[in-house]
């Protein structure tokens, strides 16, 4: 259970004075090892990234070969001040990512250690602006998308979750968290069954996806409309990657506060958690890599996608 975890990042992100160094004082506290933070500065003020490594018992830190899980914790902002008082809605993929970074901290240090490394990034930002959006208004950043990417997404990971809040939208109205298909080097691949396994024992319900278009994996500032920034890491890596959606029945815009679901958000940190335990020991795969295989010699590849687009590109 990791209820405990989400309550205590929830209220220590809901701070107007919170930053990366806070955040990295209580995951020390919590028992991680390896916690870096980078202050950043943008044309909208400033975030500070925040990355934690957990190794795993045969991870890539040890000289060993399990897979490295990358959990990203995709966002604009935790705080829209001073237009909104408090922690908003568009920070639960902060607190998601920080409260695994903390469990599985506070687990290998008593002793249950995984088998692979776990790298965890997000970014600490508590005066974020604010974009108009349809249906509902987006939280914005003080970086560029380009930038999030380079801190948040690192080469050592092997498969990447992005945590991302999306209320915003009338494509997944349900109140908890859905997944993806699949995206790698340009390519919406199938829903990975494991994860869809891993998903409905942890929660006890039927596993949920979200759709995703073609525009949803493309780079942001190309014009297109996007659901929002969920599988932006995807135009960064040539590893798979899954969102995982933090979802509700009615649109609630990114810049609203009062509006997470500590509950949902745990069991976001319990899938992850449960994903990462299988997928060091390889027993969870987040694609078909015969598959992938077979449709890239038939169709060739579609890297294209994870660029912004044009003729002379």
């Amino acid at each position: 259970m990791s209820l405990k975890h989400v309550l205590e990042v929830y209220d220590l992100l809901d701070d107007p004075e919170i930053n990366g160094n806070r955040v990295k004082d209580y995951l020390l506290k919590s028992g991680a090892e390896h916690v870096k933070v980078t202050r950043v500065e943008g044309s909208e003020g400033y975030t500070d990234f925040i990355k934690i490594v957990v190794p795993g018992s045969n991870g890539k830190i040890e000289n060993g070969n399990a897979p490295t899980l990358g959990v990203v914790g995709r966002l604009g902002g935790i705080g829209a001040r001073p237009e909104v008082i408090g922690l908003v809605s568009d920070g639960d993929g902060a607190v998601a990512a920080i409260a695994v970074a903390a469990k599985l901290s506070e687990m290998k240090k008593k002793g249950d250690i995984l088998a692979g490394d776990v790298i965890i990034s997000t970014h600490i930002c508590p005066f974020a602006p604010t974009l108009p959006h349809e249906p509902v208004p987006f939280m914005g950043s003080p970086v560029e998308m380009d930038v999030m990417n380079r801190y948040e997404v690192d080469d050592m990971m092997d498969a990447i979750f992005s945590i991302d809040t999306t209320k915003g939208n009338r494509i997944i109205n349900y109140n908890g968290f859905a997944i993806s298909p699949t995206v790698k080097e340009g390519y919406i691949l199938r829903v990975s069954e494991d994860l869809l396994d891993i998903m409905q024992i942890t929660t006890g319900r039927p596993p949920k996806v979200f759709a995703i278009t073609q525009q949803d994996i493309t780079p942001y500032g190309n014009g297109l409309f996007h659901i929002n920034s969920i599988m932006q890491p995807s135009v960064a890596t040539s590893v798979p990657v899954v969102g995982i959606a933090i979802t509700t029945e009615m649109p609630v815009p990114g810049c609203a506060s009062g509006a997470s679901h500590v509950t949902d958000i745990e069991e976001v940190v319990r899938f992850v958690i449960e994903t990462a335990k299988n997928f060091g020991y390889g027993r969870c795969q987040f694609y078909d890599r015969m598959e992938f295989q077979k449709i890239t010699e038939l169709y060739g590849d579609m890297h294209m996608f994870q660029k912004k687009g044009g003729i002379n590109e």
